[in-house]
């Protein structure tokens, strides 16, 4: 054994810590309160055999690398349970003892190099961006910035659904070589352990997390010095933070941690937990995210020569911030003005926004923004009223005292995305007022949809048996599963009797879970016999589990809890349901649900048919949805920005079960599960609920749970599986997080490399004539008008195929025709005039009037039938605008 150094001190400064899994106190009684503990950690000195174990887990990819699991998993099985699948765990509980017998083991020891050699081939060999993707512009690195990640149940830094695809990104990115660099905050207490309180409520404990103890190294100095970033505070404070590294496969992710001792105990608190504290205390996480992120991508880089990144994606608003940082290097290392540095920052941003409510976005008073940039705070060459204005709600029916997180991190992007297609449109129309003059549907905001990282979703013995059948091509396209078993496919008995160890699996582990939840609610083992009932491996089961915020409808199947019992209990097909979810601690209705829910579970009636399983997390995850036959999702339409579990289930073989909002909407296909009919339009919610939730009942009694039990003379539900082998051939391709990354690598990384490229050359040259084009063309927009429009070939019957004639005359007061462009959009026009389904064609510059007069002409093949209108209009052009939209600013003909 031996003493490691850290150096991480404790509370007040004193206490000193040491890498390593087990952390010890020479002074352990809670009856003795003293200011300083000398605290340190023993840590297990591996044999040199074993020595390539500690790299193993350091580096992440076991969370997803099946045999580097079963590695860790075989050096001692019962501890590997007990430590929760945690390799750096397991390494610093093994006894010397142990170690010895390990370290003689040539067989183990073969294996450990294997997997240690795999490791390196895998970090070092070419992969998808670098054999395929062969456009020139492709970026050299990516900075990704997100609030959470959701990686492996071992690194608790994630609440929901956007730390999960945070996490799932960045694995993917590893497998296809993608160059990102993650950047995030390390919170010394992730977000929250859930558990019930004896009538059901949801208790909530925050256990601190030891870096130390975690797969984490962190970023030092040349010297051997932590790494430390540094923002200003107002009143001459500073905020300090170390950085911590998370080796994502290939990817690094830097974790900011501000609890050192440099800080103050405010300061130091800025990272305790995540979505915690006052307003004053988020806006603080998210100045040290977007701003002190920036700061740790130039560190890492400068000590590890990794390259400065071309684009910076900011997932969802948190990390906003980033921009302002940025646009200061320009300014004060580049001499550039506030709107020159804020085109070059623009030309390499790319942000994506998760939410389809305003509530769910980042907001605070402009008078606290204010304190952090404005009067002593102010940062040089950045004012504060140009920083207010970034994320200013400006426009009819905004709040002029608030700062919008998402606005600001769409003024500040070249590019900016929504994560499904239905997401795309609502947040279209959520953000069109900050595009006045446009149509909604041009608001240029397009959509990525989300995807799942199959390696760390597919349930290890369902990859194994297709891996046994099917090439990894017959899989990525889907086509292997529709084979019969004659030509080399699985078989329905197969897949149905691995449907049914995934469901068994499901269940043991839910009465284990279930049996533990009752003992911490105060129940003695004497009356938990029952537990050992809960659920049947043989009956239908389905999964409800996600955050339960209150759109989407946690306690919709209890609208008629009689109907619902009758459907727990029948005799001869009876349904199971497993629910999962956390509330946040603030969202009193939230808690509220989980608590009907949990009451509801409680009885003695049903209990056996429904539970709830606290503390939802990836572990619990891995196991709930695969051993799912059905998917449950019932938020109210269209609130669910995309939803990504019933993505995890389909790689699985499961069916969903889900009303057509996210992913669903445009991925549901009549065969691959069902979709829960809507009430829209119904503006009482209390009906809504009513009407929708009795639609689900009757989906269930008359069409999923007949399905199911449909069996013929082999025990086989042949209808059922011909929809789960359509869903593993349709569906498993389209949800594959890789799928997505690509998607975002082509159409939004590599285009934003290109214009930050552009707009950085020739020493940012690029950044200072788009912002001087732009302030003339807003000082002289006032003047631009389109006087008069004239048509040939329109009468009131035009055939399909007859060419039109449009002339514009247009006066452009002080600009010149270079700086625009004159559209004719046209479209289905309704009895209001008004126009759909736009189509919208440039005219051409023709001839030049004194008074800056102009006129523009063009012609256009009529190739659509119905009423048809158009109308003319002049927008901005520039060659180095990413869209006509950019500016927000339109001169649209009066009739």
């Amino acid at each position: 054994m031996a003493v490691w150094p850290a150096g991480r001190p404790g509370p007040d400064g004193l206490q000193k810590r040491v890498k390593g899994p087990a952390t010890f106190s020479l002074l352990t009684s809670r009856l003795v309160r003293v200011r300083a503990i000398r605290r340190f950690t023993v840590r297990n000195v591996l044999p040199e055999a074993l020595a390539p174990l500690d790299r193993l887990a350091q580096n992440l990819r076991w969370s997803w690398h099946t045999p580097t699991r079963d590695l860790f998993a075989s050096l001692d099985p019962e501890l590997w349970r007990r430590v929760h699948g945690d390799p750096v765990a397991l390494l610093g509980s093994l006894s010397p003892r142990r170690l010895e017998t390990l370290a003689a083991d040539q067989t183990l020891i073969a294996e450990v190099r294997r997997l240690d050699e795999d490791l390196s081939t895998y970090l070092a060999e070419p992969r998808w961006y670098q054999q395929e993707l062969t456009d020139p512009d492709k970026p050299d690195a990516i900075a990704y910035f997100s609030a959470e990640y959701g990686i492996t149940a071992a690194l608790p830094q994630y609440s929901g659904g956007l730390g999960i695809l945070a996490g799932d990104h960045l694995k993917s990115a590893s497998d296809l070589g993608v160059p990102i660099v993650g950047v995030g905050l390390l919170y010394g207490a992730g977000y929250f352990k859930q558990s019930l309180t004896r009538d059901g409520w949801q208790h909530e404990t925050y256990p601190l997390l030891d870096p130390d103890n975690l797969p984490l190294n962190l970023l030092r100095e040349e010297d051997g010095t932590p790494a430390r970033v540094t923002l200003d505070l107002p009143g001459g404070r500073a905020l300090h933070a170390q950085i911590w590294v998370a080796q994502v496969g290939r990817v690094p992710l830097l974790l900011l941690d501000s609890n050192i001792a440099e800080n103050d105990d405010q300061a130091r608190r800025v990272t305790d937990r995540l979505y915690g504290g006052s307003a004053d205390h988020r806006l603080r996480q998210e100045l040290l995210l977007g701003m002190g992120g920036v700061k740790a991508v130039r560190t890492h880089s400068r000590l590890t020569g990794a390259p400065a990144p071309q684009v910076y994606h900011c997932n969802e608003g948190h990390a906003g911030f980033l921009s302002v940082e940025r646009v200061r290097e320009l300014v004060q290392g580049e001499g550039l003005s506030f709107e020159e540095a804020l085109e070059a920052v623009k030309a390499g941003t790319v942000f994506t926004t998760h939410t389809p409510v305003p509530a769910g976005i980042s907001r605070y008073g402009t008078d606290l923004v204010a304190e952090y940039f404005g009067g002593s705070a102010e940062i040089d060459g950045i004012p504060l009223d140009k920083v207010l204005a970034l994320g200013a709600e400006d426009f009819e029916g905004g709040n002029p005292g608030v700062f919008n997180m998402a606005i600001m991190g769409l003024r500040s992007a070249r590019r900016a995305n929504g994560v499904a297609k239905l997401h795309g449109k609502v947040s279209r129309g959520m953000f069109h007022q900050l595009w006045p003059g446009f149509d909604t549907t041009e608001v240029p905001i397009t959509s990525i949809t989300n995807g799942v990282h199959g390696p760390t979703w597919l349930d290890p013995a369902f990859a194994e048996l297709i891996g046994s059948k099917l090439a990894p091509e017959q899989v990525e396209s889907g086509e292997g599963f529709l084979l019969a078993p004659e030509q080399g496919g699985l078989s329905d008995a197969e897949l149905w009797q691995m449907r049914a160890t995934l469901r068994k699996n499901l269940v043991t582990e839910a009465r284990r879970r279930v049996r533990k939840s009752w003992l911490d609610r105060g129940a003695s083992p004497a009356e938990l016999g029952w537990t050992d009932d809960v659920l049947d491996p043989d009956v239908l089961t389905i999964g409800f589990a996600r955050r339960v915020p209150t759109y989407k409808r946690l306690t919709l199947m209890l609208s008629d809890p009689e109907r619902l019992t009758r459907l727990l209990t029948d005799p001869e097909r009876p349904i199971q349901i497993v629910v999962a979810g956390k509330s946040h601690p603030d969202d009193e209705q939230g808690v509220g649900l989980i608590q009907k829910l949990v009451q509801f579970a409680d009885g003695a009636g049903v209990r056996e048919r429904i539970v709830f399983l606290p503390n939802y997390d990836i572990a619990m995850a891995q196991t709930l949805m695969p051993g799912c036959d059905v998917w449950l999702n019932n938020p109210l339409r269209p609130l669910e920005a995309s939803g990504t579990s019933g993505m995890k289930c389909a790689l699985n073989g499961a069916l969903n079960l889900s009303i057509l909002d996210g992913w669903w909407d445009e991925w549901y296909d009549g065969r691959n599960g069902w979709a829960i009919p809507t009430a829209d339009g119904v503006q009482d919610q209390a009906e809504r609920d009513r009407l929708e939730a009795s639609a689900l009942y009757e989906l269930l009694e008359d069409t999923v749970v007949p399905r199911f039990y449909d069996r013929d003379a082999d025990g086989v539900p042949r209808h059922w599986m011909e929809m789960v082998r359509h869903t593993l051939a349709t569906l498993g391709p389209k949800v594959q997080a890789t799928r997505m990354v690509r998607e975002y690598v082509t159409t939004l990384y590599t285009p934003v490399a290109r214009s930050s490229r552009q707009i950085a050359g020739d020493g940012l040259a690029g950044a200072r004539e788009l912002a001087g084009w732009k302030a003339r063309v807003r000082s002289g927009w006032h003047g631009v008008r389109v006087d008069h429009v004239e048509s040939d070939g329109v009468s009131d019957v035009v055939n399909v195929g007859d060419e039109i004639r449009v002339t514009a005359y247009v006066n452009l007061g002080d600009l010149r025709p270079e700086d625009v462009q004159v559209q004719v959009v046209g479209g289905l026009v309704d009895d209001n005039d008004t126009l759909s389904n736009l189509r919208v064609f440039p005219l051409e510059h023709t001839e030049s009037y004194e008074g800056g007069r102009h006129a523009f002409a063009g012609s256009r093949v009529l190739d659509a039938t119905g009423p048809f209108g158009y109308t003319v209009r002049v927008v901005p052009d520039n060659p180095m605008l990413a869209a006509p939209t950019e500016l927000g600013l339109a001169a649209s003909a009066e009739h």
